[in-house]
């Protein structure tokens, strides 16, 4: 029999394999399938007709709205069908028709962090890795080996190529091609990804002080704005521009492998 907590709620309808395991005061709704070697946190909610597949473990406080699946198998050819994972943290909502797939390779994992909002119909692939309090709008479609980091905010019908990264604080607008790595605390929009200044209003929100964005304007204007090259534009900022912020956009930089976006767009004088 299924590991089920006695103060869980199971819907009649719903389908739940012999060794699936779900925490306290979960709630599992009418035509759910939840498959072996599943994991479900306590006070969990998930809504009718969601599937939780094989191989995926769920922390506490989650909620999956209808039709969401999870943990299914990669759109990948080189998939051959062995055990991979999908770990999930806590305090997650995922909307609607969202699909979220395992790793390609044996034994690998995608992850997704605690406190990510995940809107309707789009999905993350396999390998991905998602941090903690991110924003993914609707009908986003993330690719596999994608990194998002803390509190990013991704809009709505966005693609966004495998291997790319997409930095802390930063913000991409809707329908926007990513199709390079996006710089943290920075906003980028359009078809073109041009950088267009700071995201002020997420670095405003996540409790950034004037002079903790007085310094990544700094950073900024010396990476994206002067006409240095890149590699003198990072010397610069590591000799002239004090703190974490601007020192996590040089690392960021200096990591990146498919190149940073330094395309100019229009931007507000306040961050020019």
């Amino acid at each position: 029999m299924a590991a089920v907590h006695p103060s869980a709620k199971i819907a009649s309808t719903a389908r739940i394999a012999p060794s699936a395991e779900i925490g306290a005061g979960s709630v599992i709704g009418e035509y759910c399938i939840v498959e072996d070697d599943v994991l479900i946190g306590a006070r969990c909610r998930i809504d009718s007709h969601a599937v939780v597949k094989r191989w995926t473990t769920l922390g506490d406080d989650n909620v999956l709205s209808a039709g969401v699946v999870l943990g299914s198998d990669p759109l990948d050819k080189a998939f051959t069908g062995e055990r991979s994972y999908l770990r999930i943290g806590n305090r997650n909502t995922i909307r609607e028709h969202f699909t979220v797939s395992r790793g390609t390779e044996p034994e690998s994992e995608t992850v997704i962090g605690d406190g990510n909002f995940i809107m309707t119909s789009g999905h993350i692939a396999h390998n991905c890795r998602i941090g903690n309090e991110t924003v993914i709008a609707s009908t986003t479609l993330i690719s596999g080996y994608v990194e998002i980091e803390d509190r990013a905010f991704v809009s709505g019908g966005i693609g966004v190529q495998q291997h790319v990264r997409i930095g802390e604080l930063a913000m991409v607008g809707g329908m926007t091609r990513v199709n390079q790595d996006v710089t943290p605390y920075l906003t980028h929009v359009g078809p073109t990804m041009a950088v267009h200044g700071l995201n002020l209003v997420g670095l405003r929100r996540a409790g950034l002080v004037a002079e903790e964005i007085d310094r990544i304007r700094a950073a900024y204007r010396i990476l994206f704005r002067s006409a240095l090259p890149l590699d003198e534009a990072l010397e610069k900022v590591e000799t002239e521009v004090a703190g974490r912020h601007a020192r996590h956009m040089v690392e960021f930089i200096r990591a990146s492998k498919r190149g940073v976006c330094r395309r100019k767009g229009r931007t507000k004088e306040e961050d020019y």
